[in-house]
């Protein structure tokens, strides 16, 4: 037995080594392997904080250490090795790489100019980049976004309109479509583009309310690669069309009036939002709405402020930081206007585009509705701009009831300095607009009125806006002043106002936000 036992282990001494023998290359690799992890897992703590290896490059060595493994498996099996060759890896191109290669020519021109040339590949930038489309009558579609600047400077991209019908039967519409470039040259990476999609006046596009989809063809005029991107940008399902939206003799409009407000960013004061909002819903009345656009600038603070008057349906906010991936001119305020344009034109008379540091104001023996009614034949008037300083302030009641006072109120000197322009700011009957701009409209059908400056002005509090403090740097009784060499005079017109200002919000929402901070 004792012996039989002895031939037994003798058996399977012999089996291990011969395993261990046949599997030599493997184990060889696979405890080199080890070894190196161990010794980098060891020096890893002595090395200094600048040096890193993620996990990205761990897997890149251990991948590459199963790749050599693989290689040496497959070259000792299909042939011998000999003791002094040298074994070469034929490189494995990755996937990304494409077969074949791009040249770059050089031509040398008759007069010894050497001519290069550039080969692009890839995008910097989106052919078009859709913010929202919308029917603006019974055979035409607005269709808003942004594009590459450089591709609208450098080539000739073109746009074209299709109508799918829902029902297969009918037969799909083309038409052209109207570029229109509403940033006057200011965008940057992207610029604001507005398609205008009219197809013949004697179609009426889903007549039967049946239900389609508009699709915009945007091809890219590029000499090198003109791609055309087909696009879905607006869907109607069936039976959610209201024709009689589009019959003048019909019209319904919810509000009188509609302030479309660019791109919000920025640190806000809550305080100034606050005095701006109860200012202009008392100066717009009932029939009026505000439409903010939320860029960054709204934050909880702001939003507290805004909330009463979102509870009253007097306020609607649109969260757009999204578009920040998309860089253009001032968080892209000019394609927020122009979706807010197209969005509520036939929701409203009279469409106001002026920013949250400007306050409309009419003489005493006028109205807003005076002021639009005497301007009724026009399709937009222009506002002309009161410029006030936002550090001086008028001390008239001492200093501690100076502080106390809002922000319109104390800030009560103009600036007189004669200068060849100010901006404007202006109102449109949306109707007849096809696109906009901040100052003004360019793209509109009927008259523009310039001369409204005895109608109606706007007070304009530069920067006071994006001031978290208290805005009085400096404190005046003179009735003209001059300050760092420019000349000032005393307007108490806003001030004169601030009284039935603050009635107006106590009645209106109470006292909830008496305690806003600056």
């Amino acid at each position: 037995m004792a012996k039989e036992r002895d031939q037994n282990t003798k058996d399977n001494k012999n089996l291990l080594i011969c395993f261990l023998w046949n599997f030599s290359a493997e184990l060889k690799l696979a405890l080199m392997a080890l070894l190196v992890l161990c010794t980098l897992a060891t020096l890893l703590p002595f090395l200094p904080s600048s040096f890193s290896i993620s996990a990205s490059d761990l897997r890149f060595c251990i991948s590459r250490i199963a790749v050599n493994s693989t290689s040496v498996n497959s070259t000792a099996v299909e042939k011998p090795v000999l003791d002094n060759a040298v074994m070469t890896e034929k490189p494995v191109l990755d996937n990304a790489v494409t077969k074949k290669q791009p040249l770059s020519e050089e031509t040398v021109l008759s007069n010894g100019v050497i001519k290069r040339t550039f080969t692009g590949y890839g995008w910097a930038a989106y052919n078009f980049v859709l913010m929202n489309s919308y029917r603006g009558g019974v055979n035409t579609f607005a269709v808003i976004g942004l594009s590459s600047k450089p591709l609208h400077v450098y080539a000739h991209p073109t746009y074209r309109c299709e109508w799918i019908p829902l029902n297969q039967s009918d037969n799909r519409i083309l038409t052209d479509g109207t570029k229109i470039l509403t940033d006057w040259g200011y965008g940057r990476v992207y610029t604001t583009v507005v398609v205008n999609c009219t197809f013949p006046s004697t179609t009426v596009i889903n007549p039967k309310n049946t239900g389609g989809t508009l699709l915009l063809h945007a091809t890219t005029g590029d000499l090198d690669r003109n791609i055309t991107d087909s696009i879905p940008v607006l869907t109607e399902t069936p039976n959610t069309v209201d024709f009689t939206l589009y019959e003048s003799h019909r019209r319904r409009e919810k509000y009188d009036y509609l302030y479309c407000g660019s791109s919000l960013y920025g640190n806000l004061s809550p305080q100034r939002i606050r005095e701006w909002i109860a200012y202009h819903v008392r100066f717009f009345g009932e029939r009026s709405h505000f439409v903010l656009h939320d860029a960054g600038g709204i934050s909880e603070e702001v939003f507290e402020v805004l909330k009463p008057w979102i509870e009253l349906g007097r306020v609607t906010i649109h969260d757009i930081r999204d578009q920040e991936r998309f860089e253009g001119y001032y968080h892209n305020q000019f394609m927020i206007v122009n979706d807010c344009l197209h969005r509520y034109r036939f929701m409203t008379k009279w469409m106001f585009f002026f920013d949250v540091d400007e306050f409309l104001h009419v003489p005493v023996k006028e109205t807003i509705s005076s002021v639009v009614e005497s301007l009724k034949e026009y399709s937009q008037f222009t506002i002309e701009q009161m410029p006030m300083s936002s550090q001086l302030c008028y001390d008239g009641d001492g200093p501690a009831r100076t502080y106390r006072k809002w922000g319109f109120e104390k800030l009560a000197y103009r600036d007189v300095k004669k200068v060849p322009r100010r901006d404007r700011k202006y109102a449109v009957q949306p109707r007849n607009v096809f696109a906009t701009g901040v100052h003004m409209s360019q793209n509109l059908q009927g008259k523009t009125y310039h001369r409204a400056e005895g109608k109606i002005r706007y007070f304009h509090y530069h920067g006071s806006i994006s001031q978290r403090r208290e805005p009085c740097r400096h404190l005046y009784n003179g009735t003209r002043i001059v300050h760092e060499n420019n000349p000032y005079v005393l307007d108490t017109t806003m001030r004169d106002i601030g009284l039935a200002v603050k009635t107006f919000e106590i009645r209106t929402i109470g006292d909830r936000l008496l305690r806003t901070r600056q």
